[in-house]
C-alpha cells in the first residue's frame, strides 16, 4: 500500500485536473476533497498509477476505522495485531478499487464485508493447520466475543454451558469449536511434557502403531472379494465373527447341520484366504 506522506507526491504524477502546488502536490490539497471526488479519481486513473495510489492512501487513512473494527474479533487470538491490520488493509484496498457508487451508494457498508472475508481467508489459507469448516470458524470467533461479554455480565468465568445457552448451540458443537481453534496454534512436538525437561517431549509419546490401521487394510481387502462368496457363507460368517454365533446356532437360524455349518465355514474362509494370498504375491 502507498501511503501519502507529510511532503506529498510529485506534481508530474498528478493529473491535469489535480489541484497541484508548483513542484508538489501537499497532502492536505487532497485531504480537501471529498470522498465522492477521490473516489471518482480512483475509477478513472489507471491501475498501478502513483497518482491512484495516492489517492488510495488518502481513501485507507480516512477508513482506518473500518479496519480496526474488524480486525478486533479476531485480537484474542495468536495472530499478531499488525499482521492482522495488514490483512484488513488489503480488503479495504480492493474495496476501493472495485467500488461502484451507482451499486452502493457507502463505501463503509462495501469495504466491512470485504476486509471480513480477507480476513478470513488470511486464516483459512495461512493459519488453520487442519481443514476447519466455516461455520466452526465462526462459532470459535462468536464464543470468544459471548465469553467476554458473559464474564461482565455474570462477574465470573462463564460455564461451558452458560456459553452455549448464550450462543443457542449445543455443548457438542461448542466444544468442536473449541478444539478447532487449536488448530491455529499446534504445540510442538519437541515441547516438553508438563513444561518440565526431564519427563520427555510430546515425540515421545508418539508413534506406536494403531493395530485398527491393519484391521481396516484387512477388512478393506477381504471386501474386495467379499461378493464372490455364496450368499449363504456370507451369512454363515457374518453370524459367527459379527454376531457371536456358536455353529449349531447359525445351522438352527439357516435349517442345516451344525456340520454342514463347520463345512461352509471352513471353505469361505479358505477362498478368501487364497485370494488374500495371491494379492500379496502380486505386491511382492
Amino acid at each position: 500500500m502507498t501511503a501519502i506522506s507529510s511532503r506529498g507526491v510529485p506534481a508530474g504524477d498528478l493529473e491535469p485536473g489535480f489541484p497541484a502546488a508548483p513542484g508538489w502536490m501537499l497532502a492536505r490539497d487532497l485531504a480537501g476533497l471529498d470522498e465522492r471526488a477521490l473516489l471518482g479519481m480512483v475509477g478513472s486513473l489507471p491501475p498501478g498509477s502513483g497518482r491512484r495510489a495516492a489517492v488510495c492512501g488518502l481513501l485507507v487513512s480516512r477508513y482506518d476505522w473500518l479496519v480496526r473494527s474488524c480486525v478486533r474479533r479476531y485480537l484474542h487470538g495468536p495472530e499478531p495485531a499488525e499482521d492482522l491490520m495488514q490483512v484488513g488493509y488489503v480488503g479495504l484496498l480492493k474495496a476501493i478499487g472495485n467500488f461502484d457508487p451507482a451499486i452502493c451508494g457507502s463505501l463503509a457498508a462495501y469495504a466491512r464485508p470485504c476486509i471480513g472475508g480477507e480476513l478470513k481467508r488470511h486464516f483459512r489459507d495461512k493459519r488453520w493447520q487442519v481443514h476447519v469448516k466455516r461455520s466452526v470458524q465462526e462459532l470459535m470467533l462468536e464464543a470468544r466475543e459471548a465469553a467476554e461479554q458473559l464474564t461482565q455480565e455474570l462477574g465470573r468465568i462463564p460455564a461451558e454451558s452458560d456459553l452455549a445457552r448464550h450462543l443457542g448451540v449445543s455443548a457438542e458443537e461448542l466444544r468442536h469449536a473449541r478444539w478447532a481453534e487449536l488448530a491455529l496454534q499446534p504445540s510442538s512436538l519437541d515441547a516438553p511434557l508438563g513444561g518440565q525437561p526431564d519427563m520427555g517431549t510430546l515425540a515421545d509419546c508418539l508413534g506406536e502403531l494403531d493395530p485398527r490401521i491393519e484391521h481396516a487394510l484387512d477388512i478393506n481387502a477381504v471386501a474386495a472379494h467379499w461378493g464372490e462368496l455364496p450368499l449363504r457363507e456370507r451369512k454363515i460368517l457374518l453370524m459367527d465373527f459379527y454376531g457371536g454365533m456358536t455353529q449349531t446356532e447359525i445351522g438352527r437360524r439357516l435349517g442345516i447341520s451344525q456340520m454342514n455349518v463347520s463345512r461352509l465355514r471352513a471353505r469361505a474362509l479358505g477362498y478368501l484366504r487364497s485370494r488374500l494370498v495371491d494379492l500379496e504375491g502380486q505386491a511382492s
